[in-house]
C-alpha cells in the first residue's frame, strides 16, 4: 500500500496574524487561500516538502458542527488545548532564537530528550503548541 500524509488541520482564530508566524517567521509558503460562506482556509507548508500541507482553519470549521460546537471549539483553542503539529529542524537553537526574537510565547527551551532528540516548544498566535525537533544523529 503507497499511504503518505497529505494534509493536517491547525485551528486558527485570526488567519492574518497565523501567517505572520508561519509564512513570515517559519519561512513556510502560502499555497491556498479561499473563503468560502463567511470562513477562510489557508494552505501553507515548507517548501522543502511540497506534498504536504498544513490547513489553517476556524475552529469547529466542519459543516456538521453545532453553533454550540463551534462555541466550544473557539473556547479550547482560546485556552491552548488543541493539539498543533511538531515540525523537524536542522537547528533548535537558530530556529528558537528566530522564533522568540519575534515576540511568540516560548513554552519550553531547547533541550535533550531522552528518547533521542533535542526539542523546543511555542504557542502559535491562536494559542496551538508546536514542538520543534532536532535528531541527536
Amino acid at each position: 500500500m503507497d499511504l503518505k500524509l497529505k494534509q493536517c488541520f491547525i485551528a486558527v482564530d485570526d488567519h492574518d496574524k497565523a501567517l505572520a508566524f508561519y509564512q513570515d517567521v517559519l519561512g513556510m509558503e502560502v499555497r491556498n487561500d479561499v473563503g468560502f460562506e463567511n470562513m477562510r482556509w489557508v494552505t501553507v507548508g515548507s517548501p522543502l516538502q511540497p506534498d504536504v500541507e498544513i490547513v489553517l482553519e476556524p475552529p469547529g470549521a466542519s459543516p456538521d458542527a453545532s453553533p454550540a460546537d463551534k462555541e466550544a471549539m473557539a473556547r479550547l483553542l482560546a485556552k491552548g488545548m488543541l493539539r498543533g503539529v511538531i515540525f523537524t529542524t536542522t537547528d533548535c537553537e537558530a530556529l528558537c532564537e528566530r522564533v522568540q526574537d519575534a515576540g511568540y510565547d516560548l513554552l519550553q527551551e531547547p533541550m535533550d530528550q531522552p528518547y533521542g532528540v533535542r526539542d523546543c516548544a511555542f504557542r502559535d498566535p491562536a494559542g496551538n503548541m508546536l514542538r520543534f525537533i532536532q535528531r541527536n544523529d
